[in-house]
């Protein structure tokens, strides 16, 4: 992570909310308890994060037209100019990271990963 994070910090966000705007890049808007399960985040760290990118204006929030208790968070076109000017170097570090590791390998621990992320879901619930 430690290429991906000097990347991050110059554009002064964390890993944290670069993974919700990379969340609601790719999905769109949704609520926020669907981005934290997405981000693999915890709700109450997902709600500081929110805060940040909300002041940053990376992010735009509003009540659910459904349900008016609920909020939807979509990425803003300052949080997609974000991701879009960084997403090439982003694939780039991964790429080298995934040949430092091997495919084999580096398949293996996403494999163990999500294996990891599942029992930790059965283990909520």
């Amino acid at each position: 992570m430690g290429p991906i994070r000097g990347m991050l910090s110059s554009v002064d966000i964390t890993e944290q909310q670069w993974r919700v705007l990379r969340v609601l890049q790719e999905n769109g808007p949704m609520e926020p308890t669907r981005i934290a399960e997405e981000a693999c985040l915890l709700l109450p760290s997902l709600t500081r994060i929110l805060q940040k990118l909300d002041e940053k204006e990376m992010i735009r929030r509003r009540p659910d037209q459904a349900d008016r208790r609920k909020q939807i968070v979509q990425i803003s076109k300052t949080g997609e100019q974000i991701i879009t000017s960084n997403l090439d170097k982003s694939l780039e570090l991964s790429a080298a990271i995934r040949r430092r590791m091997g495919e084999d390998r580096h398949d293996l621990l996403l494999d163990l990963l999500n294996e990891l992320e599942n029992a930790e879901a059965l283990n909520q619930s």
